[in-house]
């Protein structure tokens, strides 16, 4: 990166075509972590993995934290998926993480440098955290606030299919019309059919293929993408039969890993996985990285091309 940030975006991103297998980490922020802290994590995801994107994940409120985040990602060169986070309670404390990253964007010089998009929500169909409608219009505002010759950054919102699905009937598959990539989780161990993770590429498809229905060949990436170590208690699978350890873990990036050329055909520009999420610390049982701050499994040399 360069010391200061350039004065224009031409030519600054990489053609979403290159962008068809491993992009990078979801990262949790609820912990607010130090900007060393931070610093550490980022650039052990690129440079021990070749990570393109941190997927921010959670929130933290603290005033200025996004301009943390920001800097962070320009110096150590990844990009970020950003996301303005609803929570859980149902409240509108969403409103203010929305405007500090809005205020960040807007004024931070090296956002539009590593802020490649914005997602509402995460699962936010699903969680019926706003009625459609509204969505929609956060969307579109947000798209207008970013959309300049000067600073854009794509919008979207970051979802299941069976989100999209359960909201047809509100007009959910609007949303296709409107967001700019598709950002879509892809979970199948919570599949009704669910058993070990090498048997998943047909929920994987599934799900995929309705995208590839209804999203009119726009880019696609996994976000919220991965297998479980561990059950525990409040995420339970929809299945008997799936089986939630380390090595089905590992079988599941494995599995995508077999699936690359497929990957890299599908329209819009391929489809690029992110590994959610870093480490344990900040969602049992999806890290790469186990409480003890060791790695779950060895190696993971994620391919970025094939």
């Amino acid at each position: 990166m360069p010391r200061s940030p350039p004065v224009a975006l031409a030519g600054w991103w990489c053609d979403d075509a290159s962008e068809y297998a491993f992009v990078g980490f979801s990262y949790e922020t609820s912990s607010c972590q130090s900007y060393a802290q931070m610093r550490s994590d980022f650039m052990d995801a690129k440079h021990s993995f070749n990570a393109r994107y941190i997927r921010i994940y959670g929130a933290c409120d603290d005033d200025g934290y996004w301009d943390q985040i920001v800097n962070v990602a320009y110096e150590v060169g990844i990009g970020l998926h950003a996301l303005v986070w609803f929570g859980f309670n149902g409240d509108s404390s969403y409103i203010g993480r929305r405007d500090q990253l809005l205020q960040t964007l807007t004024t931070n010089p090296k956002a539009p440098f590593v802020v490649r998009l914005v997602q509402f929500g995460s699962e936010p169909l699903f969680d019926y955290v706003l009625p459609v409608n509204e969505l929609m219009s956060e969307v579109v505002r947000a798209q207008q606030i970013l959309g300049g010759p000067n600073i854009a950054i794509d919008v979207t919102i970051s979802e299941l299919a069976y989100g999209y699905q359960a909201q047809q009937d509100s007009g959910a598959y609007d949303l296709f019309d409107i967001i700019d990539p598709i950002n879509q989780h892809q979970l199948p161990y919570f599949a009704q059919d669910a058993s070990s993770a090498s048997n998943s590429w047909h929920d994987l498809r599934n799900d995929l293929d309705f995208f590839l229905q209804h999203g009119g060949g726009k880019k696609i990436y996994w976000d919220q993408n991965g297998w479980p170590s561990t059950h525990y208690p409040g995420v339970e699978p929809n299945s008997p039969d799936a089986v939630a350890n380390v090595p089905n873990e590992q079988a599941y990036f494995q599995l995508l890993e077999s699936k690359c050329t497929y990957l890299k055909s599908v329209r819009g520009g391929g489809v690029g996985w992110f590994f959610h999420i870093y480490s344990d610390s900040q969602e049992p049982g999806y890290g790469y990285y186990g409480m003890d701050g060791n790695p779950k499994f060895t190696p993971f040399q994620p391919s970025l091309f094939c």
